[in-house]
């Protein structure tokens, strides 16, 4: 996922990603746990683009 995708994405769109990705975060972590987890690489994407998310969300809020 690119910042600049996420630029021309609405309010609502944004907070509809971000709430995919915090459940597949949870996922992800419940499958490391168990030790299932397959592709370990996954959670630092995850993670980066909850981060992504938050930025743009916060920058347009500001502006």
């Amino acid at each position: 996922m690119k910042a600049q995708d996420l630029l021309g994405k609405t309010a609502d769109e944004l907070k509809t990603e971000l709430l995919q990705l915090k459940k597949e975060q949870f996922n992800l972590r419940f499958q490391k746990a168990s030790g299932q987890l397959e592709n370990t690489a996954r959670q630092r994407q995850v993670r980066r683009d909850i981060a992504r998310i938050k930025t743009v969300m916060s920058a347009s809020a500001a502006s």
